[in-house]
This record gives C-alpha cells, sequence and structure tokens, in this order.
C-alpha cells in the first residue's frame, strides 16, 4: 500500500507497509524518533501523542493505535518537530522548563503534544485537553501552569506552514489493504469482502492489534470516505454518517442536548475523541459502550447499507445478543439519525475515574411530563445487561403516574424485571442495580430543580 504524508515538515513516501503497523512502532523503529514514547499501548496513558493535521485543521492522536495507512494525504508532528529550526523552543516547552512542569520525563512528550495542539487550536480547557495523558508523578499542578502561561504566546510561525498533502494520490491496493474514497466504493467492495475488517478510527480494532496479537487478514479503510463523514441536519433530525468523529458529535449535540454531549466529553479522552467514530462505536456492538444508550433514548435511527441496497431501523433493534447485531454480511453503518426534540434527555456515566474510564454504568433518560403525569419514557442502559437495552418495565411502571418520588418507589421492582446484571471488576449486580435506581430518581430531583452535584466531597 502506497502512503504519502508529511512527518515534520518533510515528505515520506512509503510502499508496500503492513496495514497494520502503527505509527509508533513507524517512528520508534524505523525512524528513530523515540521522544514519542510507549506506554499503555491501547490510547489510554498519552505517552505517544502526537499531532496530525488534515483539511478539518490539527488534532492530538495517540500513535500507538493509529495504523500508517490512516495517514495519507496528512500532516504529522511528533515531539522532536515542534520546536524551530533554528532551534528555538515551542512556547509550550519553554513553559514547561520555566515551571518545572517535567518530572521523570517519560510522559512529559505526549504532554508536550496535547498542549501543542491545544495551543495551535486556541484550546484553553486544559483540563480536557490533557485528560488523556497520565502523569505518573502526579506532576498536574505544573503541568496546568505551563499550559495557561504558554497560552498567552503566539503560536510559531514554523507551526503555521504545514501543508496538508491533499493531492497526494489515492492509496493503492498492493497488500490486502482497501482505501475507498465513496460510500458507494465502500460498499460495492465490502459487499464483495464481506469478511474484511473495516477500520475507522482505529481505537478499538487498534487494541486486537497491539494486545491480542491478531492478524486482520484483509482490511478496508474507511478515512478517506469523505461522505461517510458528513453531518446534515434539517428541521426534525441530525444524520450523522458513520464516520464523524466524537470530538464533532459533541459540538453538534451540545446546543441540543447538552447532558448527553458532556457524557461525550468524559467519553476517553480527546485523542480518542477524535479518532473514534460514531459508526465504529456502534457497530462494535459492546454492552458498555456510551452511545447507545442516549440514542435509544431519543429514538434515534441507524441506517444500514449492502452493496445498492439499504434499510432502516430502529437502534435498540440492532442489538440482539451479547456479541451479536442485526447486521448482515458485507452490511454496515452507514449513518445514525437523531431526531430533534425538546430536551428532556439526561445520560448519567458511572465510572472509577471522572475522565477517560469505561462505564460501569451508563444511564440514559429521556421522560416527557405533562400536567404532573408521566405521559412518555424511553430509558436505556449499558452496562446492565449483555447489550444496551431499555428498562421497558420501569417505563411502563411510571407511564400514566404521577411525576412523584412515590411513583418512583412504586416502580422499584421493576427493575429486576429489565436486568440482571453480572458483577466483575467494575461493580457488582447488586451495585449496579443499586446505581440505577438512583440514576432515576436523580434525573426526578433534578426535574425538581435541585442540583445535584456527583464530585461534591462530603463533609
Amino acid at each position: 500500500m502506497d502512503i504519502t504524508f508529511l512527518l515534520n515538515g518533510e515528505s515520506v513516501e512509503l510502499r508496500d507497509v503492513s496495514a497494520t503497523r502503527t505509527l509508533l512502532d513507524w517512528l520508534r523503529e524505523d525512524r528513530a524518533l523515540t521522544g514519542t514514547k510507549e506506554g499503555c499501548n491501547e490510547g489510554d496513558c498519552g505517552a505517544c501523542t502526537v499531532m496530525v493535521t488534515d483539511a478539518d485543521g490539527s488534532k492530538a492522536l495517540n500513535a500507538c493505535i493509529l495504523f500508517l495507512p490512516q495517514l495519507h494525504g496528512k500532516s504529522v508532528r511528533t515531539v522532536e518537530g515542534i520546536a524551530a529550526p533554528d532551534g528555538a523552543l515551542h512556547p509550550v516547552q519553554q513553559a514547561m522548563i520555566d515551571l518545572h512542569g517535567s518530572q521523570c520525563g517519560f510522559c512529559t512528550p505526549g504532554f508536550i503534544m496535547s498542549m501543542a495542539v491545544a495551543h495551535k487550536n486556541g484550546d484553553r480547557d486544559h483540563d480536557t485537553a490533557l485528560a488523556g495523558n497520565l502523569c505518573r508523578c502526579t506532576g498536574y499542578a505544573p503541568i496546568v501552569r505551563a499550559a495557561e502561561a504558554a497560552a498567552n504566546q503566539p503560536v510559531p510561525a514554523w507551526m503555521q506552514d504545514d501543508a496538508v498533502a491533499t493531492n497526494a494520490a489515492p492509496a493503492g491496493d498492493t497488500t490486502g489493504v482497501a482505501a475507498p474514497e465513496t460510500v458507494a466504493e465502500l460498499a460495492a467492495l465490502y459487499a464483495a469482502n464481506p469478511d474484511a475488517t473495516l477500520v475507522a478510527g482505529a481505537t478499538d480494532v487498534g487494541l486486537w492489534v497491539t494486545k491480542q496479537m491478531r492478524d486482520l487478514g484483509q482490511v478496508i479503510f474507511l478515512n478517506r470516505c469523505r461522505d461517510l463523514q458528513q453531518i446534515d441536519e434539517s428541521d426534525d433530525a441530525l444524520r450523522f454518517g458513520a464516520g464523524v468523529t466524537m470530538d464533532r458529535v459533541l459540538a453538534a449535540l451540545a446546543p441540543l442536548y447538552p447532558s448527553y454531549a458532556e457524557m461525550v466529553r468524559r467519553f476517553a479522552s480527546a485523542q480518542v475523541r477524535a479518532a473514534a467514530t460514531i459508526g465504529g462505536n456502534i457497530a462494535n456492538g459492546s454492552p458498555i459502550g456510551d452511545n447507545p444508550p442516549p440514542l435509544i433514548a431519543l429514538g434515534a435511527t441507524l441506517h444500514l447499507r449492502c452493496g445498492d441496497t439499504t434499510r432502516d431501523l430502529p437502534i435498540e433493534d440492532f442489538f440482539l445478543d451479547y456479541g451479536k447485531q442485526d447486521r448482515a454480511k458485507g452490511e454496515f453503518v452507514e449513518a445514525i439519525s437523531v431526531p430533534k426534540t425538546p430536551d428532556r434527555l439526561r445520560v448519567y456515566k458511572l465510572s472509577k475515574r471522572f475522565d477517560q474510564d469505561i462505564s460501569a454504568v451508563c444511564g440514559a433518560f429521556n421522560i416527557t411530563v405533562e400536567d404532573g403525569t408521566v405521559s412518555a419514557a424511553r430509558i436505556a442502559f449499558g452496562g446492565m445487561a449483555g447489550i444496551p437495552k431499555r428498562a421497558s418495565h420501569v417505563e411502563a411502571a411510571i407511564i400514566g403516574k404521577p411525576w412523584t418520588e412515590a411513583t418512583l418507589a412504586a416502580a422499584a421492582d421493576a427493575w429486576a424485571m429489565d436486568f440482571t446484571p453480572l458483577s466483575d471488576m467494575r461493580a457488582s449486580a447488586e451495585y449496579r442495580l443499586t446505581t440505577a435506581r438512583n440514576m432515576l430518581r436523580r434525573y426526578w430531583l433534578e426535574d425538581q430543580g435541585q442540583i445535584v452535584d456527583v464530585k461534591a466531597v462530603p463533609a
């Protein structure tokens, strides 16, 4: 597979590279650019963070789960490439020195790169931008002070010169790898090769390679399908192409459903949100995926395609059983339509770490109340069953009833009729059932105007 991209301002052309060769391994082993560190090798610690620029701007990404074919036509900068050609340091590098932000130094290059991307983009929400970078020496305070200090400095001229290789030739198919440029091409290719592995952001598939050492066989990369990356808005819905990344989903949802958007802000890290796609998160069918519960609660519609044939179905019907979805051979998720409704949606994510962690329970509540009575309810959970699932018995127990605490208490037995959760390392079954009930109570309290601060420290 022929790949062309810029590396620290210089053109790179690669031929016949493995489809699953990661950028991290290539940088360290082939280019001796060892500033980019290998830590967790699963996109969690941020030590491998690099800057990737394309027509949509610059993003921080994890090099450890980024495959080389995903870089075609883009520009990459590593920690070695953000200082000036004459050696002058980037403002975030100088600030880290001046404010003692580096301790053991292992995580420092990743922090530097996340800070450099935020600096270039004018992003001053440093807590969010750095949530995907772990410091094992607990040096966050000086690191954040360095980010704040650098924010006042202009973006260096040499950091504005990256030209995206937009005229690069399409990646060829010489090693069992393909990169279609349209949905029509993808549909034809996948229908003819239904056992191929589809790779969108690789935030999940990447771990199949780095952790499970799996041979993916034939691979189809979706990153060049621009029509999969569109967001179309009508009067009554937002239609997200399956390739829309989660950072763009967050921005689009924030005006309509701020609670959903806030959950997405806790969806992994900035690096993962910039790569992970909404379609990939749904298609992998994880019972603890954070997107399906709110999408089910909103009554979203999934658009599937196989060859020239398309079909639509409610997203809740897509999940059949653990590891099994209503998707035929050669069929893929093309888009997701999210209806625009009056905002009654609340999404509650429970995890051991507040940021960048897998949910123990994720609950989504969309309850309509008219004249003090519940007239409609859609409640869905992740982490409570083998699939993302509606709480249909709980819904039935509250619909038509007064919107009161007594109604919530009367519905208490319905939870066990809907869910028999497992006990695992994240939570026990009893804890999951208890917290699910408490989430409904939290929704009611907030609807009564009470502020629920889940991060408050008890006196």
